[in-house]
């Protein structure tokens, strides 16, 4: 593992990505910044955190053993290793809302963002950016956002996080490898956030509200909701909001 540590950056993902247009880093290259100044999310959203409170890191991950459609077991496994790293720092009521989101009980810890390097027509390596959310507590009245120390009320040691994070990270992809892709998926799906429980959706398109199950995710990772009708319904992230 390779640490570049910066005080200061927009974003490590994009730091990462001049990386490899400009070169070969070399597998589990790691990112890691004080200060991100434009940390992105999903959808393009933007992630800010308080200067040296908070886990900012991207990770370069080469990750040429799969196609470009099963990418997202990728998701899942960092999805994973968050999780279970978090469990062994005794936080609880861990539950990854999807496609890659870390809740404790509904305030939402840690954010993933993970981006494809293709080079050719063919999945090269992946960047995996890592938002975790640690000494910080106030979040500017945002009731769903949370941190580590704001639920247990502990100070953290970010380096011993992440170098946790990274271990955990490195058994899931020994699972990739390995293609034991249903286990993973077993395994996610288990510690999906409101799987089997009545939910309420907003359609992205309609602005329609609707209810329904969570049954699981495609081998792709679109979210599987099952209607009142017991009709099935494959979404993917730009379709449906999870309302609760």
């Amino acid at each position: 593992m390779h640490i570049i540590k910066l005080n200061a950056i927009d974003s490590t993902n994009s730091y990462l990505r001049e990386l490899s247009t400009s070169g070969d880093p070399e597998d589990y290259t790691v990112v890691v910044a004080r200060e991100q100044t434009r940390g992105r999310g999903q959808m393009g959203t933007l992630w800010t955190s308080e200067p040296g409170k908070n886990l900012t890191c991207s990770v370069y991950k080469k990750i040429d053993c799969v196609r470009k459609e099963e990418i997202f077991f990728l998701s899942m496994a960092v999805s994973l290793a968050v999780l279970q790293t978090l469990k062994r720092f005794g936080i609880p009521q861990l539950k990854i809302k999807w496609p890659n989101d870390i809740l404790s009980a509904h305030h939402k810890i840690c954010g993933v963002l993970i981006e494809s390097v293709i080079k050719g027509d063919r999945l090269n390596a992946a960047i995996v950016g890592i938002g975790l959310n640690v000494n910080q507590t106030g979040f500017g009245g945002l009731s769903s956002a949370g941190s580590l120390k704001s639920i247990t009320g502990v100070h953290y040691n970010l380096d011993e996080l992440l170098n946790r994070i990274i271990s955990e990270l490195k058994h899931y992809e020994g699972m990739i490898v390995g293609r034991e892709f249903e286990l993973l998926k077993k395994e996610y799906e288990q510690n999906l956030f409101r799987k089997d429980k009545p939910s309420t959706f907003s359609d992205n398109a309609s602005g329609s509200v609707f209810m329904g199950f969570i049954k699981g995710i495609s081998e792709t990772g679109k979210l599987l909701i099952e209607l009142e009708d017991r009709m099935m319904r494959e979404c993917d992230l730009k379709e449906v909001k999870l309302m609760y």
